[in-house]
């Protein structure tokens, strides 16, 4: 699998980027797809979800800024929903090739991913295949949004273990396992982080060994991933925090 790093404009290693877990459709939300490619922005992936997926047909908004950002050197990874290990093989497999048809996606993002034992040997034929699809070139993020049993760590490039609101993400517990691992293992994503205490944010995320985050002031609603379809309304702020970075 590959590896990921960031480096800073002098060279030395900036563990800490974002990770943007999937904007609304780009004609809803044109500023916040042109913002990543922003020069300098500390990016280390985004998502590419169209219709809960590939969808059903190529669109020609979605490959153009999936285009554009492969141009300035962004990752692009195409959103598949795992259904905690309930989708059928044969399904994720086939999506993923559509992403990688119509979009040439440079890796995956398995949403609602299991996180149970008995759901890693399954797990772990879905993520050996999407590597073949991609020629052993892709990189898979697991979205858990909690931590799983620690053999997944084996199976994917990174794994999110943590994906809530920032009341919970403020008195969370990092596992113990996870010391085992760089930074670059690990993504947290919070909603509802209020700007006064971003730094704190930062600070936790940083303690617990995440080397790639998403904070936003956006609050919670049904879908899991609707905080995150716009931009946080501290977005540079987070930029000049982070640090300039590009993804290699």
């Amino acid at each position: 699998m590959s590896h990921l790093t960031t480096t800073t404009a002098t060279g030395a290693v900036q563990a800490l980027g974002v990770g943007v877990p999937g904007y609304a459709h780009p004609l809803l939300a044109p500023v916040e797809w042109g913002e990543l490619t922003r020069p300098g922005t500390p990016l280390h992936w985004a998502v590419l979800n169209v219709a809960e997926g590939p969808g059903s047909r190529p669109d020609p908004h979605c490959l153009e800024a999936a285009g554009k950002l492969r141009n300035a050197g962004v990752r692009v990874l195409g959103h598949l929903d795992a259904a905690h290990g309930s989708r059928p093989f044969g399904e994720l497999v086939s999506e993923a090739h559509r992403f990688l048809d119509w979009y040439k996606v440079d890796g995956y993002y398995l949403d609602r991913a299991p996180a149970d034992r008995a759901d890693l040997a399954g797990t772990r034929r879905v993520t050996a295949t999407l590597e073949a699809v991609l020629g052993g070139e892709a990189h898979l993020v697991l979205g858990h949004g909690t931590h799983p049993h620690p053999g997944y760590a084996e199976v994917a490039d990174q794994l999110v273990t943590f994906s809530g609101a920032w009341a919970d993400y403020r008195w969370s517990q990092v596992a113990e396992w996870t010391a085992e691992y760089t930074e670059s293992k690990f993504v947290h994503l919070v909603h509802g982080v209020p700007r006064t205490h971003l730094d704190e944010a930062l600070r936790i995320a940083r303690w617990q060994g995440a080397g790639t985050i998403f904070f936003t002031d956006r609050p919670g609603g049904r879908e899991q991933s609707a905080p995150f379809h716009s931009l946080p309304g501290y977005w540079d702020e987070i930029v000049s925090r982070i640090g300039p970075g590009v993804s290699e």
